[in-house]
Protein backbone atom coordinates (compact mmCIF):
# COMPACT_ATOMS: atom_id res chain seq x y z
CA UNK A 1 0.00 0.00 0.00
CA UNK A 2 2.58 2.36 0.84
CA UNK A 3 6.35 2.67 -0.77
CA UNK A 4 7.66 5.20 1.86
CA UNK A 5 8.01 5.56 5.30
CA UNK A 6 8.90 8.59 6.88
CA UNK A 7 10.14 7.36 10.86
CA UNK A 8 10.03 9.64 13.53
CA UNK A 9 13.05 8.67 15.94
CA UNK A 10 12.48 9.64 19.71
CA UNK A 11 9.78 8.59 21.32
CA UNK A 12 8.97 6.40 18.33
CA UNK A 13 11.84 4.21 17.14
CA UNK A 14 13.51 4.78 20.48
CA UNK A 15 12.87 5.65 23.68
CA UNK A 16 13.44 8.37 24.62
CA UNK A 17 12.61 9.05 28.28
CA UNK A 18 14.91 6.22 29.09
CA UNK A 19 18.07 7.64 27.36
CA UNK A 20 16.81 11.19 29.27
CA UNK A 21 17.12 9.40 32.50
CA UNK A 22 20.47 8.12 31.92
CA UNK A 23 22.08 11.52 30.09
CA UNK A 24 20.63 13.55 32.89
CA UNK A 25 21.72 11.92 35.41
CA UNK A 26 25.67 11.58 33.52
CA UNK A 27 25.42 16.05 33.54
CA UNK A 28 24.45 15.92 37.01
CA UNK A 29 27.41 13.28 38.10
CA UNK A 30 30.09 15.74 35.59
CA UNK A 31 29.05 18.92 36.67
CA UNK A 32 28.92 17.66 40.76
CA UNK A 33 25.01 18.95 41.24
CA UNK A 34 22.96 17.20 43.73
CA UNK A 35 21.88 13.42 43.25
CA UNK A 36 19.18 13.31 40.57
CA UNK A 37 16.30 11.22 41.81
CA UNK A 38 13.17 9.92 39.91
CA UNK A 39 10.75 12.89 40.86
CA UNK A 40 13.48 15.52 39.51
CA UNK A 41 13.67 13.47 36.16
CA UNK A 42 9.85 13.33 35.95
CA UNK A 43 9.51 17.67 36.37
CA UNK A 44 12.42 18.61 33.90
CA UNK A 45 10.50 16.25 31.36
CA UNK A 46 7.41 18.51 32.02
CA UNK A 47 9.32 21.53 31.80
CA UNK A 48 11.17 19.96 28.77
CA UNK A 49 7.84 18.89 27.02
CA UNK A 50 6.39 22.33 27.34
CA UNK A 51 8.77 23.89 25.71
CA UNK A 52 9.05 21.43 22.98
CA UNK A 53 5.35 22.55 22.31
CA UNK A 54 6.16 25.97 22.26
CA UNK A 55 8.71 25.43 19.69
CA UNK A 56 6.45 23.42 17.29
CA UNK A 57 3.69 26.28 17.48
CA UNK A 58 6.50 28.84 16.20
CA UNK A 59 6.47 30.75 19.88
CA UNK A 60 9.91 30.34 20.24
CA UNK A 61 13.65 29.41 19.15
CA UNK A 62 15.03 25.94 19.10
CA UNK A 63 18.06 27.70 21.05
CA UNK A 64 15.34 29.27 23.77
CA UNK A 65 14.66 25.38 24.39
CA UNK A 66 17.68 23.86 24.26
CA UNK A 67 18.88 26.72 27.21
CA UNK A 68 15.81 27.92 28.57
CA UNK A 69 14.40 24.62 29.87
CA UNK A 70 17.04 23.74 32.11
CA UNK A 71 17.06 27.28 33.08
CA UNK A 72 13.83 27.05 34.61
CA UNK A 73 14.18 23.49 35.79
CA UNK A 74 17.49 24.81 38.18
CA UNK A 75 15.61 27.49 39.24
CA UNK A 76 12.34 25.66 40.54
CA UNK A 77 14.90 22.84 42.13
CA UNK A 78 16.57 25.41 43.50
CA UNK A 79 20.22 24.01 42.11
CA UNK A 80 23.05 26.62 41.60
CA UNK A 81 24.83 25.71 37.96
CA UNK A 82 26.16 28.63 36.35
CA UNK A 83 26.97 27.12 32.79
CA UNK A 84 23.89 26.01 31.43
CA UNK A 85 25.38 26.51 28.02
CA UNK A 86 27.68 23.36 28.47
CA UNK A 87 25.43 21.80 30.84
CA UNK A 88 22.91 21.05 27.83
CA UNK A 89 25.85 20.75 25.00
CA UNK A 90 27.07 17.37 27.52
CA UNK A 91 23.59 16.71 27.98
CA UNK A 92 23.50 16.18 23.58
CA UNK A 93 26.49 13.99 23.46
CA UNK A 94 25.25 11.79 26.52
CA UNK A 95 21.68 11.69 25.24
CA UNK A 96 23.27 8.95 22.36
CA UNK A 97 25.48 6.98 24.61
CA UNK A 98 22.95 4.31 25.58
CA UNK A 99 20.21 3.19 22.79
CA UNK A 100 17.00 2.06 23.95
CA UNK A 101 14.83 0.35 21.32
CA UNK A 102 11.13 0.36 21.47
CA UNK A 103 9.22 -2.87 20.22
CA UNK A 104 12.64 -4.10 19.03
CA UNK A 105 12.51 -1.32 16.16
CA UNK A 106 15.46 -2.14 14.82
CA UNK A 107 14.69 -5.69 13.69
CA UNK A 108 11.80 -4.21 11.91
CA UNK A 109 13.14 -1.62 9.67
CA UNK A 110 15.59 -4.86 8.78
CA UNK A 111 12.69 -6.71 7.88
CA UNK A 112 11.17 -3.76 5.76
CA UNK A 113 14.72 -2.74 4.21
CA UNK A 114 14.08 -3.23 0.54
CA UNK A 115 10.56 -3.23 0.54
CA UNK A 116 10.02 0.06 1.23
CA UNK A 117 12.18 3.08 0.94
CA UNK A 118 12.55 4.66 4.79
CA UNK A 119 13.63 8.25 5.89
CA UNK A 120 14.33 9.19 9.66
CA UNK A 121 12.51 12.18 9.65
CA UNK A 122 13.13 14.32 13.40
CA UNK A 123 13.62 17.63 15.62
CA UNK A 124 16.50 16.48 17.80
CA UNK A 125 19.68 18.26 17.32
CA UNK A 126 21.88 17.18 15.10
CA UNK A 127 24.30 16.19 17.73
CA UNK A 128 22.71 13.70 19.68
CA UNK A 129 20.40 12.32 16.78
CA UNK A 130 23.42 11.83 14.76
CA UNK A 131 25.02 9.96 17.62
CA UNK A 132 21.63 7.58 18.36
CA UNK A 133 21.46 6.47 15.00
CA UNK A 134 25.13 5.60 14.52
CA UNK A 135 25.19 3.89 18.01
CA UNK A 136 22.06 2.29 17.09
CA UNK A 137 22.88 1.25 13.82
CA UNK A 138 19.99 2.56 12.35
CA UNK A 139 21.43 5.05 10.54
CA UNK A 140 22.67 2.47 7.88
CA UNK A 141 18.53 1.33 7.47
CA UNK A 142 17.60 4.52 6.25
CA UNK A 143 17.66 5.61 2.78
CA UNK A 144 18.50 9.35 4.15
CA UNK A 145 18.31 11.05 7.54
CA UNK A 146 16.46 14.67 7.68
CA UNK A 147 17.03 16.50 10.97
CA UNK A 148 15.40 19.97 11.91
CA UNK A 149 18.75 21.31 12.78
CA UNK A 150 19.90 20.79 9.32
CA UNK A 151 17.12 22.13 7.44
CA UNK A 152 15.92 24.93 9.71
CA UNK A 153 12.65 24.23 9.74
CA UNK A 154 10.90 21.61 12.38
CA UNK A 155 8.04 19.43 12.35
CA UNK A 156 5.20 20.21 11.92
CA UNK A 157 5.81 23.11 9.55
CA UNK A 158 5.63 22.26 5.79
CA UNK A 159 8.71 23.77 5.00
CA UNK A 160 10.27 21.00 6.61
CA UNK A 161 8.33 18.34 4.52
CA UNK A 162 9.15 20.54 1.36
CA UNK A 163 12.73 20.06 2.06
CA UNK A 164 12.46 16.43 1.94
CA UNK A 165 10.54 16.31 -1.36
CA UNK A 166 12.98 18.11 -2.69
CA UNK A 167 15.73 16.02 -1.52
CA UNK A 168 14.28 12.38 -2.14
CA UNK A 169 12.50 13.55 -5.39
CA UNK A 170 9.03 12.10 -4.19
CA UNK A 171 6.11 13.87 -4.90
CA UNK A 172 3.18 11.24 -4.85
CA UNK A 173 1.62 11.78 -1.66
CA UNK A 174 -0.40 8.33 -1.56
CA UNK A 175 2.77 6.25 -1.58
CA UNK A 176 3.76 8.11 1.87
CA UNK A 177 3.24 7.31 5.48
CA UNK A 178 4.50 9.15 8.28
CA UNK A 179 4.51 7.29 12.02
CA UNK A 180 5.16 8.71 15.15
CA UNK A 181 4.40 8.83 18.58
CA UNK A 182 3.95 12.92 18.55
CA UNK A 183 0.54 14.74 17.72
CA UNK A 184 1.55 17.91 17.78
CA UNK A 185 4.59 17.13 16.08
CA UNK A 186 4.29 14.47 13.39
CA UNK A 187 0.75 13.85 12.97
CA UNK A 188 0.38 17.84 12.58
CA UNK A 189 3.36 17.61 10.37
CA UNK A 190 1.62 14.25 8.23
CA UNK A 191 -1.71 16.60 8.10
CA UNK A 192 -0.01 19.71 7.06
CA UNK A 193 2.28 17.75 4.35
CA UNK A 194 -1.11 16.13 2.74
CA UNK A 195 -0.34 12.47 3.40
CA UNK A 196 -0.93 8.99 5.45
CA UNK A 197 -0.25 9.41 9.20
CA UNK A 198 0.09 6.39 11.51
CA UNK A 199 0.02 7.40 15.14
CA UNK A 200 2.38 5.38 17.40
CA UNK A 201 0.19 4.93 21.20
CA UNK A 202 1.85 2.46 23.15
CA UNK A 203 0.36 4.25 26.48
CA UNK A 204 -3.36 4.36 24.97
CA UNK A 205 -3.40 8.10 25.02
CA UNK A 206 -6.94 10.15 23.91
CA UNK A 207 -6.56 12.01 21.00
CA UNK A 208 -8.33 15.72 22.06
CA UNK A 209 -6.77 17.34 19.22
CA UNK A 210 -8.74 17.89 15.82
CA UNK A 211 -5.53 16.26 13.79
CA UNK A 212 -6.70 13.45 11.91
CA UNK A 213 -5.06 10.16 12.41
CA UNK A 214 -5.79 7.31 9.25
CA UNK A 215 -3.99 4.79 11.59
CA UNK A 216 -3.51 3.98 15.20
CA UNK A 217 -0.81 1.15 16.41
CA UNK A 218 0.36 0.56 20.06
CA UNK A 219 3.18 -1.53 18.64
CA UNK A 220 5.39 -0.72 15.94
CA UNK A 221 5.57 -4.11 14.51
CA UNK A 222 2.07 -3.22 13.37
CA UNK A 223 3.21 -0.48 10.34
CA UNK A 224 4.20 -4.11 8.76
CA UNK A 225 0.41 -5.02 7.83
CA UNK A 226 -0.06 -1.63 6.50
CA UNK A 227 2.09 -2.17 3.99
Amino acid sequence: MFKVILWDVDGTLLNFDKAEKYALRQCFIKFNLVECTDAMISRYAEINKRYWKRLEAGEITKEQVLLDRFSEFFQKEDICCDHVKEFNAEYQVRLGDKIFFNDNSKDLLERLNGRVKQYAVTNGTYIAQKRKLENSGLDVLFDDVFISDQIGFEKPDIRFFEYVWKKTGIYDKKDILIVGDSLTSDMQGGNNAGIHCCWYNPENLENNTTVKIDFLIHDLNEVEFLL
